[in-house]
């Protein structure tokens, strides 16, 4: 079943988000294996990050094994902190 997860990074903007994609993704528009769906801007307070991968263990996998591991080293220019973070189990998904 696809996994829904959205980042919340409360004082991010544009410029941190380019380069903590550039040290997490394999490439500026190849998602990471598994992410069905991405899609990032600029929200109330802060910056929003809404993606889909095709299963929770996909998901799981890139967080335990990319995304955090790259963040507790820190990113240069990225996000300094770890996002507000909301998951759900996709109920209908269109793309």
């Amino acid at each position: 079943m696809a996994y829904g997860i959205v980042h919340y990074f409360p004082g991010g903007n544009q410029a941190q988000y380019e380069a903590s994609i550039a040290a997490v993704h394999p490439g500026r528009d190849i998602p990471p294996k598994g992410q069905i769906f991405h899609a990032a801007g600029q929200s109330e307070g802060g910056w929003t990050i809404m993606v889909v991968h095709d299963s929770k263990e996909s998901w799981e996998k890139f967080r335990d094994e990319i995304l955090m591991p790259r963040m507790r080293q820190g990113i240069a220019g990225g996000f300094p902190t770890p996002p507000e973070e909301k998951t759900f189990e996709v109920h209908h998904l269109l793309h």
